[in-house]
This record gives structure tokens, sequence and C-alpha cells, in this order.
């Protein structure tokens, strides 16, 4: 009944103009805090209408495919021209490929026409970036992105020239969009999520994570809200460690109560462009050993069944990924979703914690207050 009264002040307020001042009538958004209605709002009312009255708002689902990429759809230029993109926080540029692109992994995927766009402008400036699996590069341009519904105008994107290697060839997606900080941005390109932030497109400086398990659909990025339907565990909040990945302090890493690695404190980043679990090499031996797997990762599927959860112990609390997260089962052959990388850090050694630790839980990436949230998902 409160929030029909709060609709109907709202389309009284518009077609009354001469007689209600809006100028001086507080936003929806405001008397929905003020009742303590918002979060129920958001919570029963489908996005695309929260978005209708709350603008700030905005989803953008993710295709979960096979557990091993998400991507969503994003549009570029006027008129829109459409590819899909790695929504990345583990890196910082938006690029897709381009017309200018000759490279194999270019010509199978959509290619963005400058030409076709009367919104674009062009610089001189170039643009590469390294991937741990790939690399790029290409010119750098502005134009107007479509993300989730959200037009960022003058964005600063990539134009890929070149994709050399095989790996972009076989992606199912187009390119990346990167969502970590701009200090990590090749050519000093301001990240999208930071121009809808400073161009005040999104409600709170913060974006949300759910990335759906076993290929299901439902999988999205939340631009500007906390959907609470998945944080009704609570939240636990965690103080970044360097404002350039999304990058935390973790404490260590146990199984079976037991340390296993991390025992004197380590770096992890939060990375939604990470398929796997990245540890050190010497690290990745000792967990591989403690759980029974070959150096290669491969485990009997039976012996598989009954692995212990391994626990992340971040700013004093635990945050387990069960067995049924971490081992991956393809053709009758079990293997652990764990990779042994060496990428040590000013303030030590890293670990990578992607999807198979994202997928149990909620991740709020918060700007604001350059902190990570992760709540359980049942």
């Amino acid at each position: 009944m409160k929030l029909l009264l709060l609709l109907s002040l709202v389309v009284l307020a518009q077609g009354l103009g001469t007689r209600v001042p809006l100028r001086k009538m507080k936003s929806l958004r405001e008397r929905l805090r003020e009742q303590g209605l918002l979060e129920s709002f958001l919570e029963k009312n489908p996005y695309n209408l929260a978005a209708k009255y709350l603008p700030g708002i905005a989803v953008e689902p993710l295709q979960n495919y096979m557990d091993d990429e998400y991507f969503g759809t994003i549009s570029i230029g006027t008129p829109a021209q459409e590819f899909t993109v790695v929504f990345d926080t583990g890196s910082s540029n938006l690029w897709v490929p381009s017309v200018f692109c000759s490279s194999p992994a270019c010509r199978n995927h959509n290619r963005f026409n400058p030409a076709d766009s009367s919104t674009f402008l062009s610089t001189n400036d170039t643009l590469f970036i390294a991937y741990g699996t790939g690399s790029m590069s290409g010119v750098l341009g502005y134009d107007t992105v479509n993300v989730a519904g959200i037009n960022v105008r003058n964005q600063i994107f990539g134009l890929a020239e070149t994709e050399p290697g095989d790996f972009f060839y076989y992606t199912p997606f187009d390119g990346i969009l990167g969502l970590a900080f701009p200090s990590i941005a090749s050519s000093g390109a301001t990240p999208v999520f930071d121009n809808m932030m400073m161009e005040r497109l999104v409600d709170r400086d913060l974006f949300s994570v759910y990335l759906s398990r076993d290929g299901q659909a439902g999988s999205f990025v939340l631009f500007g809200a906390i959907d609470p339907f998945y944080t009704a565990k609570g939240i636990s909040w965690i103080p970044l460690s360097a404002e350039t990945y999304w990058q935390i302090t973790m404490d260590s890493v146990s199984i079976k109560g037991a340390a296993a690695a991390c025992s004197s404190g380590c770096q992890a980043i939060v990375d939604t462009g990470t398929s796997l679990l990245a540890m050190p090499v010497r690290a990745f031996r000792i967990v591989m050993s403690a759980l029974g797997a070959r150096s290669n990762g491969e485990i009997s599927c039976q012996a598989a069944r009954k692995l212990p959860d391994l626990v992340f112990h971040i700013h004093g609390q635990a945050f387990p990924v069960p067995a049924r997260a971490y081992v991956i089962q393809s053709d009758g052959v079990c293997s652990l979703g764990f990779q042994g990388m060496d990428a040590p850090t000013e303030e030590g050694e890293l670990w990578i914690l992607g999807d198979v630790f994202i997928r149990e839980y909620y991740v709020v990436f918060d700007r604001a207050n350059n902190k990570v949230g992760l709540s359980r998902l049942p």
C-alpha cells in the first residue's frame, strides 16, 4: 500500500506540474529509503521496472558458456553496433575487433566500423594489452557506448587491429570490457564504469556480480545496486589492499583445518575474467598433494567425491569453496579447477580468485568505499 501510494504521488506530480512543485518533492528513491522500502522494491520488481522509476540501476544479463566464460551484449556507435564482451574485473580497458583488423580472430567476430557511426571520434593513440591467454593491439577512439541500457557518451575504447594467436579466435565473445581501476588501464584510457560514476549514471558507485553454476542461465552484472535476494546471509566486507585490480589481502588458505598455503599472508584479486582459481606454483603443488591429485590436476572421480573444502581466510573470516565447485568433470575425467602461476606483487605472492571461487559468492565491487563484499550463495 505504501509503495502504491508513493508511485501514485509521482504520477500525480507529473500530471499536475503546475499545482505540485516537483523541484521541492523528494524523489521516489528518497521516499522509499525513508519508509524502509527501497530494498523490498528492488527485490519484488523486475529490474526493467526498477530502472523506470529509479534511474541509475541497470542489470546486464550474462550468458554462461560452459562455466568457462561469462559475457553480455553492449553496443557502440550511432546507430548501434552490437558486440559480446566479457565483463572483466581483472582489467580496465574496453576494446572490440575493428574492420581494420585482418587477424583470423577478428574475421570470425563482430567488427566495429567507425565509418558507420556518426558519433565516432578518432585519435592517433595506440593500444596494446597482454592477457594471460592472449593479446591485442590497435588504436583508440571515442563513441557512445550502451551498457545495460546506460548510454555512456564519449567513451574511449580500443579498436583491435591485431589479435595474434588462436585464443581469441575460439572465444564465443568479441571483446572485453574492463571493470578494474584506471591505474592499470593501458594508454591511460578511462574505464567505462569510471565514466558512469563521473557522469552520475549509476545510483551508487558500485556494481555487483552473480555467476550461475552448471551452465545455467541467470548470471548478471548489476550496476548501481546490490540485489537483496542474493545477500540474505549478509555481506562480508573486505577492504582493498591496492586500487589497481580488485586486490585484497588473504590471511591463509586451509584444508581440513590446517594451513595449506599462504600461511604468512598473501595477496589475491577477485577476477571475473579468469575461469579457474590461480595460485603460485609452489602453493599449487602443495594443494595438489594435499588433495591427492596428480601434478597436472587430474584426480579419480571417485576420490573427487570425498574431497574437503578449500577454505580461504580473509579479513578474519572464512570463505569455503567446496569440492563440487572446484572439481571439473569432462568426458568422464575429473580434474581440479586450479592452476599454478607465479605473479608476485610488492605486497606478496598473488592468487587469482576466478570464476571457480566467484560462483560460490555474490560479489559486490564497491568503488565508493574501496571494498569487496562477499555473500555466500545457497
